[in-house]
């Protein structure tokens, strides 16, 4: 699947529009489960600060976690990175525009950073899956946490991660260095970089699996065909959301044994 194509489609449109813009981040925190169970972390990490801590964005994409840890978490100082030029350049514009100046961001390399002891929350939102030196970044993430600090991954499992049910078959997404992750393989190689591992949860179960082909992989598919079908998609949603949602909403409540996703919480002590 060429999936960089549709999030470009998207990047144009909202960096138009600082209100277009937050619009999309509210879109995107109704209709994807991840930022769901992501934010539900931030909120039990960060919920508790008094006094003004420093977070890097480790993967920021289009800034929405940045958008809502600034939001919502006014003593944080955030430092959001990406390897794409452009998209750095439209997050510093867009946040500067709406006043957010305890963010910035910047173009690095996660394999080649060289922080020490700077950040006291990482968060790492589907980003380990596409780079093929995981350890060398889980050492780097290691070294620039300051005592104490945690990192926070969300990463897809080895158990049907981005719709890929075995090594030999592709990512749904097509752009991965690998399908996904088993939670001992992970836990093992944090711990190997100096982490302790606090937890490791299932996301996207049953129910969320469900959720996932009906509200991403089947309009995904089609807008694929042909951008035309951008027109259709506000329709299909109409009659999806009914079934989505509390599909989500059970995934979300359930303790899921299994799942395709994984949330991993570390610290280092």
């Amino acid at each position: 699947m060429h999936y960089d194509p549709i999030k470009k489609v998207f990047g144009d449109v909202i960096r138009k529009n600082p209100r277009l813009r937050i619009l999309f981040y509210k879109l995107l925190g109704i209709m994807f489960l991840r930022e769901w169970y992501v934010k539900r972390e931030l909120r039990h990490q960060l919920g508790n600060w008094n006094k003004p801590f420093t977070v890097y964005d480790a993967g920021s994409g289009f800034g929405q976690y940045s958008y809502y840890i600034a939001k919502h978490f006014p003593l944080a100082t955030i430092y959001g990175i990406d390897l794409k030029e452009e998209q750095v350049a439209d997050c510093n514009n867009f946040f500067r525009s709406v006043g957010l100046t305890q963010c910035s961001f910047t173009v690095e390399d996660l394999t080649q950073i060289q922080h020490s002891d700077k950040f006291d929350f990482i968060l790492s939102v589907d980003v380990m899956e596409h780079i093929p030196d995981d350890i060398g970044v889980f050492h780097n993430f290691f070294q620039a946490l300051r005592s104490g600090g945690t990192l926070l991954i969300n990463t897809p499992s080895n158990l049907g991660g981005s719709d890929a049910h075995s090594d030999n078959e592709e990512s749904f997404i097509g752009e991965h260095a690998r399908n996904g992750y088993g939670a001992e393989e992970i836990q093992k190689k944090l711990e190997l970089a100096g982490f302790r591992v606090e937890s490791i949860r299932y996301t996207y179960g049953t129910w969320g699996d469900r959720y996932w082909k009906i509200g991403i992989k089947y309009p995904m598919q089609m807008l694929n065909i042909s951008k035309i079908l951008f027109v259709v998609l506000p329709f299909y949603y109409i009659i999806a959301l009914p079934l989505i949602l509390p599909m989500m909403w059970l995934d979300y409540n359930a303790d899921n044994k299994t799942g395709t996703g994984l949330n991993v919480l570390v610290k280092k002590v």
